[in-house]
């Protein structure tokens, strides 16, 4: 398809045709492609980031963090990463001391340590001890490995959905460390599985995840459950509330301090805090993509869901498809203004005002724990308003080039582009009364004339005469009606207001008087029968295009037009201009006047009295 094809397909339709076009769009992106989901996403994550600098860091979750510098202090200690397990068990009797509420592990112990057995035995025997340690887990989405269900222990916490087979192969990664040394009740904990969205960023935390009729829960949803914490009444997930940072301390310092005799950090540090352990150092490979970083820790996303069912400020969010009737709202609006006319930057300024106050209200429902999807609207709505846009801007180029192409025919083209410009002229105006002078002009001696040339010849010579007093017409402001045989019809006063319109055709007039004696000196003896009369009358006329649909002429008419074709049929042996008392009393300071009496009109009952105007300290131009 060529632009013209498509300028013509825009052109085509009206604006509540694109209006339905694009609402039929909406819902089928709604409901099925969701292409528009990402805006909502990445239009979101800015105002999340921005929320999350503003929210204080947790006073009941804390990070063991086990960042570079752990690594490097602790290789004397516990050699290089993984660590022997019994390390982690100490830091766990030590977390215990320190009053912790929950301790809890992002780091996987599904594989046992063939070399080292002694220290995964230390480090099950541990766990078991205390109930408030809760190891990590993650459910695969496919693998054909794993154990039967009626093989998990009821440590782990899965649930039997109706219809589960027990035989069912789960592929999940259990803490078999635990199982491997006999201590199946220590298996407490959750899945901790990363969860995308379309665009692969994290925003959600599950709180559950099915396998062919059995349900796990997640780290944070089992901790709820086991701490008395609510959770949601609906929905697999919860989108997270993101806090600017977190208690981040070094995994080294607390190993550390746990190996003196005097420890040196406060007594009950962590009362009553849960405790997440995890890795954040680059080496280690737990980052991932969030609204706050690209490379974000996976323990801090850990973190983030544990205090949000903790605190119960996760965020809630409305379903897309409930936004559909403010789109439909916002785009009909957008058409209703530009059907009826309004400017395109009038429109652009209130889409901006309407823009500012939905960011306004998308950031006042986030502060009360709730995201509304609002920005894929906005984004619909821009694009229909710039299809608006470009169909305005189409409509009023093809009206300029009506428009020019029309009165081109009437007025000077040199000024036609400037008044269609400024909107002074309009064919979508109806006709209209206005004041106007109007001007008939007609060859005497044509006939004369026509007998002794060729009609080549006669052609040509009218072609040259009709240019010169046109051109005349159009230096003078006027507007050419119509050529009627040999006689000229002009106007002054439409389509461009003009107070002056007396004063400007009686100047045309005299003008094309003298030119006619230039004109008549080029006809040498030819000339001698050759000459013109003008009729000028001022007053008012209906003015406009007028015709039918096919054919419109921009033409006067009214008594004012048929009295100035009357007054010139009297100009014969007067005067070559004759003008209307109505048409000298407006422009009776400008030019002389010699009174040429009253005369008798056809169509009238009185009796018009009949001026010939000439140039300032002149009696007039002659019959």
């Amino acid at each position: 398809m060529t632009s013209a094809h498509l300028l013509r397909l825009l052109r085509h339709f009206s604006w509540w045709h694109w209006l339905a076009i694009s609402l039929l769009l909406v819902l089928l992106d709604y409901t099925v492609l969701h292409t528009s989901r990402i805006i909502d996403q990445r239009a979101g994550d800015v105002l999340l980031r921005e929320h999350a600098k503003r929210r204080p860091v947790s006073t009941g979750v804390v990070v063991v963090d086990i960042d570079q510098r752990s690594l490097e202090r602790m290789n004397e200690a516990a050699g290089s990463w993984p660590w022997p397990r019994s390390v982690h068990g100490e830091l766990t009797d030590y977390l215990a001391r320190q009053g912790a509420r929950a301790i809890v592990f992002d780091i996987h112990f599904n594989e046992m340590d063939f070399y080292r057995p002694e220290h995964d035995q230390a480090f099950a025997e541990t766990v078991a001890a205390h109930s408030n340690v809760y190891l990590a887990m993650a459910l695969q989405d496919s693998g054909s490995g794993g154990p039967m269900a009626s093989m998990i222990p009821p440590a782990v916490g899965v649930t039997a959905l109706p219809g589960a087979n027990p035989q069912t192969r789960i592929p999940v990664l259990l803490p078999l460390v635990m199982l491997q040394h006999k201590q199946p009740g220590a298996m407490r904990g959750g899945l901790i599985n990363f969860v995308e969205d379309s665009d692969l960023v994290g925003r959600h935390y599950l709180l559950y995840k099915d396998y062919q009729g059995w349900r796990f829960p997640s780290m944070p949803a089992r901790l709820a459950r086991d701490l008395g914490w609510p959770l949601p009444q609906q929905g697999d997930r919860i989108l997270l509330n993101w806090r600017g940072g977190w208690q981040h301390v070094s995994y080294a310092d607390l190993y550390e301090d746990a190996q003196r005799e005097q420890p040196r950090r406060p007594l009950m540090e962590f009362k009553d805090k849960v405790v997440v352990v995890g890795a954040a150092a680059p080496g280690l490979m737990d980052l991932r993509l969030t609204p706050l970083a690209s490379t974000y820790p996976g323990v801090d996303i850990l973190a983030t869901s544990i205090d949000n069912l903790r605190a119960g400020d996760w965020l809630g969010e409305k379903p897309r498809p409930l936004v559909l009737p403010f789109i439909a709202l916002l785009l009909g609006s957008i058409a209703w203004l530009f059907a009826r006319g309004y400017a395109p930057t009038r429109i652009l300024y209130g889409l901006l005002g309407v823009n500012v106050l939905v960011v306004a209200i998308v950031w006042w429902q986030l502060g009360r724990g709730l995201f509304l999807p609002l920005f894929a609207p906005l984004a619909w709505g821009w694009g229909y308003f710039w299809l608006c846009a470009l169909l305005a801007y189409l409509k009023e180029r093809q009206q300029r080039e009506r428009a020019m192409g029309m009165f081109q025919r009437f007025l000077d083209p040199r000024v036609v582009s400037d008044l269609v410009a400024n909107g002074e002229i309009n064919t979508e105006v109806n006709a209209e009364s206005r004041q106007v002078t109007v001007l008939f002009s007609d060859i005497r001696g044509f006939t004369t004339l026509s007998e002794t040339r060729s009609p080549e010849a006669i052609v040509s010579l009218l072609n040259r005469y009709f240019s010169t007093q046109v051109e005349i017409i159009f230096r003078h402001g006027g507007t050419l009606d119509k050529f009627i045989g040999d006689a000229i019809m002009a106007f002054w006063g439409a389509p461009v207001n003009d107070p002056d319109h007396a004063k400007h055709a009686i100047a045309a007039a005299i003008e094309m008087a003298e030119a006619l004696v230039r004109f008549k000196a080029e006809l040498t003896e030819l000339g001698h029968d050759f000459d013109i009369g003008i009729g000028l009358n001022s007053g008012p006329a209906v003015v406009g295009f007028i015709g039918s649909r096919d054919r419109l002429d921009y033409t006067a008419i009214g008594d004012t037009v048929n009295l100035a074709s009357r007054i010139e049929g009297q100009t014969k042996g007067v005067a070559r201009v004759l003008v209307a008392e109505s048409t000298m009393l407006l422009a009776q300071a400008d030019f002389s006047y010699r009174d040429c009496g009253l005369h008798h009109v056809k169509g009238r009952e009185q009796e018009v009295r009949l001026f010939e105007p000439g140039r300032l300290g002149t009696s007039g131009n002659g019959s």
